[in-house]
This record gives C-alpha cells, structure tokens and sequence, in this order.
C-alpha cells in the first residue's frame, strides 16, 4: 500500500512541476518550483520502486497520469484547449495503463 501513495508523490510532483514551467515563462523564479518537483518526483519514484511496484506498472501509470493532469489542469487553469480528440486519447491512455496493471497482476498470479 506504500508503494502507491509513494507513487501518488511522484505524479503529483511531476505534475506540480509541469504545469510550474508556464508560470516560470514570465517569472524565472519559479524554475525552483521546477527543479524540486522533478527532484522529488524522481525521489519518490525510487522510493516506490524499492517498496516493490514494478518498473513497467509504476512508470506507465506515472507517464500516464500526468499527460492526462497535465492536460486537464492546463486547460482548468492556464485555459488552453481541451478537444474531444484529446479526450479519446486520454481515454485510450488510460485503458492502456489499466491493462498493463491487469496483466501484471496475472503475472504475479501465476508466478506464485
């Protein structure tokens, strides 16, 4: 259960760090806000990685959740574009992810 909430760390972190790097165009100041989110993102993923997750779990549900919080929140907080052709593709992200756990689970399964 750890290694979730571990992994939770690293997506928010990424995502805080993204969506920093719009802020950071006017305001340089706020590359520190970039450099410490991609920082603890990197922490917390090796921390989650240690806890057990597997490589091609974590990194797939990190990678995808923060393309689709990314997408989401810039267009919630910046305004930019969210399409219906965005959101399909955020869909077939997020089934991909989900299949990806759903075959790793089985794996474990039949391993034990």
């Amino acid at each position: 259960m750890k290694q979730w909430f571990l992994l939770a760390g690293a997506i928010t972190t990424e995502v805080a760090a993204t969506l920093s790097l719009k802020a950071a165009l006017n305001h340089p100041s706020w590359y520190i806000v970039v450099a410490a989110g991609y920082i603890g993102t990197f922490v917390f993923l090796t921390f989650c990685l240690r806890e057990g997750m597997q490589i091609g779990v974590a990194y797939g549900i990190w990678g995808a959740s923060g393309v689709v919080l990314a997408a989401v929140l810039s267009a919630a907080i910046f305004g930019e574009p969210l399409t219906a052709v965005m959101g399909l593709g955020m869909v077939a992200i997020i089934s991909g992810v989900l299949t990806v756990e759903l075959g790793s689970q089985k794996a474990q399964q039949t391993a034990a």
